[in-house]
């Protein structure tokens, strides 16, 4: 369905602290000329205390203090809706955090003092059997016994009321505990257990976000519970304050359609999309009240357009060369799921097998656990959506057979092929089991566990392991398909222009590895293998005073191409991800095992980059060399993004070239003010005077033309007509209505082959008849065959044609 209240086009924000909701107020007019239609806020709602992100949400009542608080949310609204503007809000639906003081989350605080007899207990997803009946809280720096004999934990009053403190740490006591008691025998009567923080992979018994125990997962699929945390959302919605809703990971949700449907309901069938990561070909369920995804799918085939195929096997040679070895990745994804299953993720499988022995307890645990491993590590999508008593469909069957049959192969071990099936019956609802429930829920809760063994294993292990174009390398990305057709992306633009017309697409956001400029830069590499081998290297060479015997060639490789697609970059960030990509890839080194010698070692590289005049002017070089390549994606895939089918989001600071990497890198403050100054400049008339201008003057034409024009973008008549012309480096299509194509989009594609090969020549495109101007240099073009040298070919690699209209028609 098409939802009526849809934005034309969004721009992201990242609240925190240092950038309030005043300091959104301040941006309002400037984004508004910049020709967006909805401003898109980071999670609203009160977060723990000087929270960057705001995903770590302690109070669903009221919007965050730090950010402003209510009444800031309301002059925001005021000022957006005075300039023409609507808001789209980020919900954090599947946790809470569990903050120090634990106090600020009123609901945990709750069941930690009064335990199963609290009023939320049933807010969290606890496994309370497998305490005792309590909830384990592994923050200790050591074990329990070691931290009694030490006095860390003291008896103390916050608020009139007696608690346990550890540092920072503030727990309840249960009621008619006395606090005089003897303290180990204290904390033995509570509902809660203090444990070390290195049993919370094992021991854990609480619902968690991926692997992060500070993440408590929230049983949303209760209606109190949603009603609860959903409230002041819902209410924002009815007054009209809020427009639409991005919701944050849906898979970990008992029941996406069903925590969707609740929601269309509580909304009016409001705008929403979801953070859904679609792997290959797999579709979003038809089923879902949702406008689609939050556009990963659009940014893998976008992007593909300008990575050109012919450099895939030159690029694995040169990796095989600096590494001494070839790279497979389905064996590196493979052995990355088996540790992040068998490892990270011990204590979600544990509560799984609890879950079978319940339901089959003529199953042995022992045969039973390598085989729920198994079909972890055999899944290849996020996971799939089966409710209790209702029949599998067809694909979901397919795909969890064939991911058992995957995860058998890769097993350490042989499988019991009776358990396997038995398992496998229950993952697909199609056992007799023991305790109803108890199967009911391992269907459920294997779905659940399916995202965080994905993620966990691929986007934060193996994509910093492989290395043969880390571009590659991206959320919703396939680093082994490089390169996309220019038929097979209008073959997916028609599909999402049919389907989800009004999905998000994107290029960049807070989650993605590197920003699309980064990704831009290193496209390059592909059309220029080559040059970038011999580039690479002499790189080595000129390293070889400050690259230590014990950094591995892979963590090298992986920094020479984070460094061309950054640059320039100074020592403090680059530092602070080179860190973060060595303990990801947990090859050498892990956040909770670091490996001080070998981070020493990195550290060093990483200075002598930065400081090494003969690397810096290497590195010079490259980029001025790939110029020209660099300027067509950066244009490219900007144009693409903006007026192909779907909602476009800008993330803040990519309507210049931004050359950010992950998280927190790419949540830094944006200089708005230069922005705007830039804007004012090229709307006086000015000439673009690089590609940040250049770049500028694109996104805000491509905005203003949909805002002006939603019709041909949005509207129920919209359209999406690909064009035709004789060059493989160029893509062209149309938007407008059933009436005729309005607006036309040209962008160069392979750019470092086009010049190889002497330009376009007398390569044209099929333009619809018809007066147009290209809205980026105020050029006439007139319809039928044009060459392409004419319109792309001589002043930017990128046109963006607007029809003309009759007076009578403006």
């Amino acid at each position: 369905m098409r939802y009526a209240s849809a934005p034309v086009s969004t721009h992201r924000l990242q609240l925190e602290p240092d950038f309030t909701l005043e300091d959104a107020i301040a941006q309002v007019e400037h984004l508004a000329n910049l020709g967006v239609t909805h401003l898109y806020l980071s999670p609203v709602l009160q977060a723990a205390s000087g929270s960057k992100h705001g995903y770590d949400v302690v109070d669903h009542s009221r919007v965050a203090e730090g950010l402003g608080g209510d009444a800031a949310f309301a002059r925001l609204v005021e000022a957006a809706h005075a300039a023409g503007l609507g808001i789209v809000v980020d919900v954090v639906p599947n946790h809470m955090t569990t903050p120090t003081p634990l106090s600020l989350n009123r609901p945990l605080w709750s069941v930690l003092r009064e335990g199963r007899q609290s009023a939320y207990a049933s807010w969290f997803d606890v496994d309370w059997d497998a305490q005792d009946g309590r909830i384990l809280m592994p923050v200790l720096g050591s074990s329990l016994d070691e931290v009694l004999a030490g006095g860390e934990i003291a008896v103390g009053e916050r608020e009139g009321e007696p608690v346990v403190q550890y540092y920072d740490h503030v727990f309840p006591l249960a009621p008619g505990t006395d606090p005089r008691m003897p303290l180990g025998e204290l904390l033995e009567a509570q509902h809660y257990r203090l444990a070390s923080w290195t049993v919370g992979d094992s021991e854990l018994n609480y619902r968690r976000f991926f692997d992060v125990t500070s993440l408590i997962a929230v049983r949303v699929e209760d209606p109190e519970v949603f009603d609860a945390t959903h409230q002041v959302l819902v209410d924002g919605i009815r007054s009209g304050a809020i427009d639409g809703l991005r919701i944050d990971h849906p898979d970990g949700l008992a029941d996406p359609e069903g925590y969707l449907d609740r929601l269309a309901s509580a909304t009016d069938e409001r705008w929403v999309v979801v953070e859904k990561i679609l792997e290959g070909d797999e579709q979003l369920p038809q089923t879902w009240r949702t406008a689609g995804t939050t556009g990963y799918d659009a940014l893998l085939r976008v992007g593909g357009l300008f990575v050109d195929p012919s450099g895939a096997q030159p690029l694995e040679e040169l990796s095989a060369e600096v590494l001494g070895e070839d790279q497979d990745l389905e064996e590196i994804v493979t052995e990355s799921k088996r540790w992040v299953v068998q490892v990270m993720l011990a204590t979600e499988v544990s509560r799984l097998l609890r879950l079978v022995s319940r339901a089959r307890p003529e199953l042995a645990p022992d045969a039973v656990r390598p085989v729920i491993e198994a079909m972890l590590v055999g899944m290849d999508r996020y996971r799939v959506y089966l409710r209790p008593g209702t029949p599998a469909g067809v694909q979901d069957a397919e795909d969890l057979r064939a991911a058992a049959q995957r995860g058998e192969r890769s097993a350490s071990g042989p499988l019991d092929p009776a358990v396997a099936e038995a398992v496998l019956d229950l993952a697909l609802g199609q056992a007799e089991p023991a305790d109803q429930a108890a199967a009911d829920e391992f269907l459920v809760r294997f779905q659940q566990t399916c995202g965080p063994a994905m993620a966990k294993a691929i986007e934060d292990t193996a994509y910093y392991r492989f290395v043969r174009l880390v571009a590659l390398n991206e959320v919703g990305g396939d680093p082994l398909q490089v390169g996309v057709t220019t038929e097979e992306f209008h073959q997916f633009a028609a599909r999402l222009h049919e389907a989800w017309p009004q999905s998000m697409t994107t290029l960049s956001t807070h989650d993605t590895k590197r920003s699309e400029d980064v990704r831009a830069r290193l496209f390059v590499l592909a059309e220029r293998p080559e040059a970038w081998a011999n580039w690479v290297r002499e790189a080595r060479e000129l390293s070889h005073g400050f690259r230590a015997d014990d950094l591995d060639a892979l963590t090298e490789y992986f920094l020479w191409q984070t460094v061309v697609g950054a640059w320039p970059i100074d020592e403090e960030r680059l530092q602070a991800y080179a860190l973060k990509a060595i303990r990801e890839s947990k090859l050498h080194t892990r956040w909770t095992e670091p490996n001080e010698s070998y981070e020493a070692a990195v550290e060093r590289f990483v200075t002598g980059v930065v400081t090494t005049p003969q690397v810096v002017h290497h590195v010079g070089t490259w980029l001025e060399r790939t110029a020209v390549e660099t300027r067509a994606n950066v244009l490219g895939q900007k144009l693409v993004q903006l007026t192909m089918p779907g909602i476009p989001d800008v993330y803040q600071g990519t309507d210049l070239v931004d050359l950010s990497l992950v998280d927190p890198d790419n949540r830094r403050l944006v200089d708005y003010g230069e922005r705007r100054d830039r804007l004012a400049r090229l709307d006086g008339g000015a000439a673009p005077s690089d590609l940040h201008d250049e770049k500028l003057l694109l996104t805000a034409a491509a905005l203003r033309t949909r805002r002006d024009r939603p019709e041909a973008f949005t509207g129920a008549q919209a359209t999406y007509v690909p064009l035709a012309s004789t060059s493989p480096h160029a893509v062209a299509f149309g938007r407008g209505t059933t009436d005729g194509v309005d607006v036309v989009t040209v962008v160069t594609r392979l750019a470092g082959r086009l010049q190889d090969a002497g330009g376009f020549g007398d390569a044209i495109v099929d333009l619809p008849e018809g007066p147009w101007t290209d809205a980026l240099t105020g050029e006439s073009v007139d319809g039928g065959a044009q060459k392409l040298a004419g319109l792309v070919g001589e002043g930017l690699p990128v046109a963006l044609l607007v029809r003309v209209r009759a007076r009578h028609d403006s």
